[in-house]
């Protein structure tokens, strides 16, 4: 039995409020430690914290534990393992609330107002636009949103080799510059003069673009090895669920 197609449901006003909610809890702009972080993904999200291996003692006679989950002197692929079970809460976090915001309508609305422009742009339609602003913050909530909406049908095999391009291209963005990158731009020199003379928003500004530019070389290379995407055979989601 056929499943209605999303292209015909309605796109109300709530639909818009899920989208400004979502745009804004993934986009890291209530990223803080007061009472608004609640509102923000990476602060639910929170960190993972250490595990006692050791103990030190300070200078006041206080005895300190320090450590890490690995461990001290681990290696190998432990390592790898620990590291990646680490990314499951993030990860399944992330798909919960895309499933609550899709239930609200937020991939309507957003592929109503972003399909316009995100067609032209890398010729991927508009209800990636969650995905697109979760991976400037987290590249495993942007790599989950986008394994969904590819399993769901709402992505091609073409769209997601282009949309995961454009993902892996300066990953998590504002998260990875802001806490490493951004730091560069309070250097000086000896004569007291700062050591990068470009803005902050100029560098992200070209990340950001250059993001674009990269997906669309591998959009030009996927043409010439594999020839243009024949959109009248891709199956739509309402005949992949019939």
């Amino acid at each position: 039995m056929s499943q209605p197609d999303p292209q015909d449901r309605k796109v109300t006003i709530g639909s818009y409020i899920a989208l400004a909610f979502a745009v804004v809890f993934f986009s890291g702009l209530l990223q803080s430690n007061e009472w608004y972080g609640v509102f923000d993904f990476t602060t639910l999200n929170g960190s993972f914290g250490s595990v006692v291996y050791g103990v030190n003692e300070t200078a006041d006679g206080i005895q300190a534990a320090t450590t890490s989950m690995r461990g001290k002197g681990g290696s190998g692929a432990r390592d790898g393992f620990l590291f990646a079970l680490t990314l499951i809460p993030t990860v399944m976090f992330a798909l919960g609330m895309i499933n609550v915001l899709e239930h609200y309508g937020a991939l309507d609305a957003a592929r109503k107002l972003l399909t316009p422009l995100l067609r032209p742009l890398m010729n991927i339609p508009g209800n990636t636009g969650l995905a697109l602003i979760a991976s400037l913050q987290s590249t495993d909530a942007g790599a989950a949103m986008t394994r969904q909406l590819k399993d769901e049908g709402h992505l091609t095999k073409r769209e997601t080799d282009i949309f995961t391009m454009f993902q892996f291209s300066a990953g998590a963005t504002i998260v990875n510059f802001f806490s490493s990158g951004a730091v560069l731009f309070t250097l000086v020199l000896m004569d007291g003069s700062l050591a990068v003379t470009s803005s902050i928003g100029l560098a992200v500004a070209v990340m950001f673009v250059f993001k674009f530019v990269g997906a669309n070389l591998f959009r030009v290379y996927l043409n010439i090895t594999e020839g243009k995407e024949d959109k009248t055979t891709t199956p739509t989601m309402t005949e992949e669920k019939a």
